[in-house]
């Protein structure tokens, strides 16, 4: 068996965008379709992100047909888990894909057309120049889903950490959303390792105390992971890292994670209206979020975020899957040698 795929990367988060060789989804709806991919082949997932062919932190999209009218094409995130509700790196990275792949009708200076998100219709703007065949993106932006707070001021009791004080807000996807110095710690001088813990240990437990419902969709009801901050002022630029899935490192800023910390400081009176802020990341790779506007939604306080960067090109090529290799779909290391199966 043949996958064919296009490497991409956001700010170094990598981007593996599916060509050829993955099956037909035949659900009625994204989120159909989601789930059949999850339940009938996962495997494919896993050969494509996880070793040999990628590893602990790659990201992955699989193009599907669209349900919603105004969608020029449906996408699946995919992770070294399972499956993203709402990917902005990734979202970022298919604006370039769709224009000079010729997927959407390319106007210059800019692009405008709509995808289709387990999350909901995400709206993009691409800057293009060049010509028809020709053409090249530069910088993309995209509107997002309704975008809220989902709890203020929520008191977890973390192992090692004690009681620790989180925010949680959703952007097409739910994070935590706390500064460092709420687990003793300094994003800029504490070792990454130590926050990647910290960070995976809210995670559990918030998902182990704390029920979410979203307003209209069940799965999307679900913590997808910790957005650790610094300490900058709402006015000035800022660091964070995200830790989502199943501890995998974000090394772009999160275009969700983005959009819900915006959302969380518009409703918190630190961000008015169409200020811009830029939101950078452990590779010091920048996005910029700015509140549109409040929206019609069935959660208080619903916002519209716009989120902005930049993809690059890294590769293409063809994965092969051979019939008799007992890796052939992926593995994940083991923590120990009594882990192999067999």
């Amino acid at each position: 068996m043949r996958l064919s795929y296009i490497d991409y990367h956001t700010c170094g988060e990598p981007v593996r965008i599916v060509t050829s060789g993955y099956p037909q989804l035949t659900g009625a709806g994204i989120l159909d379709k989601r789930r059949q991919a999850r339940e009938s082949y996962d495997h494919l997932r896993r050969a494509m992100m996880l070793e040999p062919r990628g590893h602990d932190g790659m990201y992955g999209v699989i193009p599907v047909a669209a349900s919603h009218p105004e969608a020029a094409f449906g996408v699946l995130f995919t992770h070294n888990e399972g499956y993203s509700t709402m990917c902005g790196h990734a979202t970022i990275a298919l604006g370039r894909y769709a224009v000079e792949q010729g997927l959407v009708e390319a106007t210059a200076p800019v692009t405008r057309f709509s995808i289709e998100a387990p999350c909901g219709l995400v709206r993009l703007a691409c800057e293009v120049e060049g010509g028809q065949g020709n053409w090249k993106v530069g910088d993309v932006s995209f509107a997002s889903v309704p975008a809220f707070v989902e709890a203020r001021d929520l008191v977890v009791s973390v192992p090692g950490h004690g009681d620790i004080v989180t925010d949680i807000a959703y952007g097409g996807a739910y994070y935590c959303i706390l500064p460092a110095s709420r687990f003793g710690l300094d994003l800029m001088q504490t070792p990454v390792e130590e926050v990647v813990a910290a960070a995976g240990a809210l995670t559990d437990q918030v998902r182990a105390s704390h029920s979410i419902t979203h307003p209209t969709e069940p799965d999307l009801g679900f913590l997808y992971g910790t957005i650790v901050t610094d300490e900058a002022e709402a006015s000035e630029d800022s660091f964070n890292l995200c830790v989502f899935a199943e501890r995998q490192i974000d090394r772009s800023p999160t275009g969700s994670g983005v959009t819900a910390r915006m959302a969380l400081d518009h409703a918190k009176g630190l961000i008015p209206l169409g200020r811009s802020r830029k939101i950078r990341s452990i590779t010091g790779g920048t996005f910029t979020g700015k509140v549109v506007g409040p929206v019609d939604f069935p959660a208080a306080g619903a916002v519209t975020v716009e989120v902005g960067g930049r993809g690059h090109l890294a590769g293409e090529g063809s994965f092969v899957i051979e019939a008799d290799d007992p890796l052939g779909h992926g593995f994940a290391l083991p923590k120990r040698f009594a882990e192999i199966a067999g």
